[in-house]
């Protein structure tokens, strides 16, 4: 069997990416660039085309998507995705993959002091928002996982998610094969969220790099991404840290964990919350040092989600889950990365216009 488990601490940052995929192998750079975030690890590239072949899911699913032409309609991608999902979800994973996973689950929830830590299961694809294709949104992300069982299933769902109807039909037009992204897997502590949000240290639309832009909301961002509530804006200026906006909006919906259900889930939220600001001026400096950080370390414009701990002392970092190269801004002279392109930015911005 391959190296199935890569730890974010762990993994050589120039392997990262094609170990991990784009999401993950990222988070692992920018740790070694000293950024604070989760804990986690990667269920492998190679695990998941060491499974596809145990599986026997390579020819399975050629089969399935191989009559599609890139002129396919809409209920023919449907009914392939259906059957090629189920051929990925209807296969085990060996004993051995699954007990490799497992026990890296019970690992990272003693390294967070915790029994069946709730964690953020995410799809992490080679070739996610390449230079030539962008899949900003189409794979899945998993909130609130915990317990080994729900964790592999989610670990199953996110390989699944390389075959929904909008994967197939972006391949489709891109003229990408599904061999050629496998679907590496993400497993992350979940960080227990007094608030979230994203940030650009270049205006999104104006593309303007003397202010960094700021979107957030209480709790967990999945109800910002799913367009159930408008963030606050906020936009800091560079040179002297000074806040030249700070708009805050009604916010009625919020992503709560639900111990219960053992899952994050979208609620109601308290009257007191909707119109308050979600920042404060020490937090907003915290947000902005995070995104330069990142910055310095790519060497131009990103696009970074954040995470403050419910916990989270004055003075504390806040916690970066995602970053992202935004080339649509970046200067002439510098080299263009392969992760972003300017699509992936117009489609993430949807929302936050």
């Amino acid at each position: 069997m391959p190296d199935a488990i890569a730890w974010v601490d762990a993994i050589d940052p120039e392997q990262a990416v094609g170990v991990c995929g784009a999401k993950m192998g990222r988070l692992a750079e920018l740790r070694q660039a000293g950024v604070t975030m989760p804990k986690g690890f990667t269920v492998t590239v190679d695990a998941y085309r060491w499974h596809c072949q145990q599986a026997g899911l390579d020819d399975a699913i050629d089969s399935v998507l191989g009559a599609l032409s890139p002129g396919a309609g809409s209920g023919e991608i449907e009914s392939a995705a259906r059957a090629a999902q189920a051929e990925l979800t209807g296969r085990e994973m060996t004993p051995g993959l699954a007990s490799l996973i497992a026990d890296a689950y019970e690992e990272l929830s003693s390294r967070c002091f915790d029994i069946n830590v709730p964690t953020a299961v995410r799809s992490s694809a080679i070739g996610e928002d390449s230079g030539t294709a962008s899949f900003a949104g189409i794979f899945d992300t998993y909130l609130g996982v915990s317990g080994p069982d729900r964790v592999l299933d989610a670990v199953r769902q996110c390989w699944a998610s390389l075959f929904s109807a909008r994967a197939i039909s972006y391949r489709l037009r891109a003229g990408t094969h599904h061999r050629d992204m496998p679907m590496a897997v993400g497993v992350i502590e979940l960080i227990h969220a007094r608030a979230s949000g994203v940030a650009f240290s270049a205006h999104p639309v104006t593309g303007k790099t003397d202010r960094i832009v700021i979107e957030t909301s209480w709790g967990w961002g999945e109800a910002v991404v799913q367009g159930l509530v408008t963030p606050d804006h906020i936009e800091v200026g560079k040179a002297d840290g000074r806040v030249l906006q700070h708009q805050v909006a009604a916010k009625k919906v919020v992503s709560a964990f639900d111990y219960a259900a053992g899952r994050v889930i979208e609620t109601d939220m308290p009257a007191r919350l909707v119109d308050r600001r979600v920042l404060d001026d020490e937090q907003i400096a915290a947000v902005v040092d995070a995104v330069l950080t990142v910055e310095r370390h790519y060497g131009y414009p990103v696009d970074v989600e954040w995470v403050i701990d419910r916990h989270r002392r004055s003075g504390d970092p806040v916690c970066v889950v995602q970053a992202r190269p935004v080339t649509v801004t970046a200067p002439a002279t510098a080299p263009m990365p392969t992760e972003w392109n300017p699509a992936a930015m117009a489609a993430k911005y949807v929302f936050r216009s």
